[in-house]
C-alpha cells in the first residue's frame, strides 16, 4: 500500500477512535458549509450568540455527564434551572443591591437542595434515576407554579453589575463564556486527575466491582447529584443574568437538549465512557446547528429532528466501535 494511503488509513482510524476529534472535524464543516452558504453566517454577532447559547448547555451538559457516567440521568436539571433564576431573581427585587457573588452562591445552593433531594431518592432510596428525577422535574416545576403564580421578573429588576455577566466581555470574549470555560476546565481536571473522579467512571463501568474495589457507591451516587444539581442552580443564575427575563417556564424542556448533546459528545448512555470535552463539543455542535438554521431560513422544527438523528448516530457509533474492539481483542488473543 502507498505511503500516503496508509497515512490516510491511519487519520482515519484516529478519528474513528477519537469521537472528541471526529467532533471537531464534524464542527468545522458545519460552520464552513454555512459560511460558504451564507457569508454573514461569520458574523461577530452570531459568534457571540453561539458562544452566549452554548455556555448553558455545555455547563449542564457536564453536570449531566457526571450522572450519566454512574450509568443514571438527571432529568429534574430543567426544573432546577427555572426555580433557581426565579430565585435570584425575586432575591434582587426585595434586596437590589446583593453582591453578584452572593447572588451566584445562592443559585448554587438552590442546586445542592435540589441535587440532595435527587441524590437521597436515588442513593439512599434506591429508586431508579430516571424514575426519581422524573418525579422531581414535575416536582419543582409545580412549586415554581405555585410560587410565581403567572408572575414575571424583568431585566429592569436587576443591577448592571449583576447583567454584565451577559453583556460584558473579556479580552473581546463574552464574560458568560469565560466563567462557563473556567468551570469545564475545573469538572475536566476533576474527572481526570483526582480518585474521586475516577470513581465515577469506574462506578459506570462496574458498579459491583466498583464497591468490591473498596468505592463507597452510594456516597459517590450522590456526590455526583449534588454536583449535577450545583451546576444546575449555577447555571439558573447565569439564565437569569443572560436572559433578564424569567417565569415559571423558565428552561423548560431544556433537560431533553442536554442529553442530546452528552450523548452527541461522546458520553455513553450505558456508563463509564465520556469526557467533558467530548460533551462540550456535543453542545458546541448542537448550538451551531440551531444558529444555521435561522441563518439558513430553514424551519426550526428540523432542529430536533436533526437532534434525533445525530443521537442515532452517535449510539450506532458507539456500538460500532465496541464491537470493532471486541473482535481486534478476540483477534489478537487467537493470533497470541
Amino acid at each position: 500500500m502507498p505511503p500516503s494511503r496508509t497515512r490516510l488509513r491511519h487519520v482515519a482510524e484516529a478519528l474513528a477512535h477519537s469521537r472528541e476529534s471526529t467532533l471537531f472535524v464534524v464542527l468545522l464543516l458545519l460552520i464552513g458549509g454555512t459560511a460558504l452558504a451564507q457569508p454573514q453566517f461569520l458574523s461577530l454577532q452570531n459568534l457571540r450568540d453561539v458562544l452566549l447559547n452554548v455556555s448553558l448547555v455545555s455547563l449542564l451538559t457536564a453536570g449531566m455527564t457526571i450522572v450519566i457516567l454512574m450509568r443514571h440521568i438527571d432529568l429534574s436539571m430543567g426544573s432546577t434551572v427555572g426555580i433557581s433564576a426565579y430565585a435570584i431573581g425575586s432575591l434582587y427585587v426585595m434586596f437590589p443591591h446583593m453582591p453578584v457573588l452572593v447572588a451566584l452562591a445562592g443559585g448554587v445552593l438552590i442546586g445542592l437542595l435540589a441535587g440532595a433531594i435527587n441524590g437521597a431518592l436515588v442513593a439512599v432510596g434506591r429508586v431508579p434515576s430516571l424514575v426519581a428525577t422524573l418525579a422531581t422535574l414535575y416536582i419543582f416545576r409545580g412549586a415554581d407554579y405555585a410560587w410565581v403564580r403567572g408572575g414575571q421578573i424583568n431585566a429592569t429588576s436587576l443591577p448592571d453589575a449583576f447583567s454584565g455577566l451577559a453583556t460584558g466581555t473579556v479580552l473581546g470574549i463574552p464574560t458568560l463564556a469565560v466563567i462557563a470555560g473556567a468551570l469545564l476546565s475545573v469538572l475536566s481536571i476533576y474527572l481526570k486527575q483526582f480518585r474521586a473522579g475516577r470513581e465515577h467512571y469506574a462506578i459506570g463501568s462496574n458498579p459491583e466491582a466498583a464497591r468490591l474495589a473498596g468505592i463507597a457507591v452510594e456516597r459517590r451516587l450522590f456526590a455526583g447529584f449534588l454536583i449535577s444539581g450545583a451546576i444546575a442552580g449555577f447555571a439558573g443564575a447565569l439564565w437569569l443574568a443572560r436572559f433578564g427575563t424569567v417565569d415559571a417556564s423558565t428552561a423548560k424542556g431544556i433537560e431533553l437538549q442536554v442529553v442530546a448533546a452528552a450523548v452527541v459528545g461522546s458520553v455513553a448512555i450505558t456508563g463509564g465512557v465520556g469526557t467533558i470535552l467530548g460533551a462540550t463539543l456535543g453542545a458546541l455542535v448542537l448550538g451551531v446547528i440551531s444558529i444555521a438554521l435561522v441563518v439558513l431560513h430553514v424551519s426550526p422544527f428540523w432542529e430536533q429532528a436533526i437532534e434525533g438523528a445525530l443521537i442515532v448516530a452517535a449510539i450506532a457509533a458507539d456500538t460500532l466501535l465496541a464491537r470493532s474492539m471486541v473482535n481486534r481483542m478476540m483477534r489478537k488473543r487467537d493470533h497470541g
